[in-house]
């Protein structure tokens, strides 16, 4: 065993399930990218839409099956339906990715303080 490496036992087949359930809704890049907007900050359907150039009946599909996962959560402000990630540990995993994947291809993560992060 590597120095400084923990040695973990197996997890239960539940939260492997539960796991590849995760990470197969990230597999879209559509959902990816909605996640990656609202670690940034919480935005509306339209908003949202907007900054990823998704047509808004599909960036809603795509935010239904993330909250039903719970991956984003959502509250009402007067008529608009306004949407957030409220797992710190989501936001680790999805900038640990997009940021080591943009720095291997020579280009840069998009700017912006990531929610739940302390960066």
């Amino acid at each position: 065993m590597a120095a400084g490496v923990e040695r973990f036992g197996d997890p239960s087949a539940e939260v492997l399930a539960e796991a590849a359930a995760a990470f197969g809704l990230l597999a879209s890049s559509a959902r990816l990218h909605i996640v990656w907007a609202l670690a940034q900050g919480e935005s509306d359907v339209s908003g949202l839409a907007e900054r990823v150039g998704g047509a808004l009946p599909a960036v809603s599909q795509h935010l239904t099956k993330l909250k039903l996962a719970g991956l984003v959560r959502s509250r009402r402000e007067g008529r608009r339906q306004v949407y957030f990630v409220d797992d710190p540990d989501v936001v680790t995993v999805v900038r640990l990715v997009v940021g080591q994947l943009a720095a291997r291809g020579g280009g840069a993560p998009p700017v912006g303080h990531l929610r739940g992060t302390g960066t």
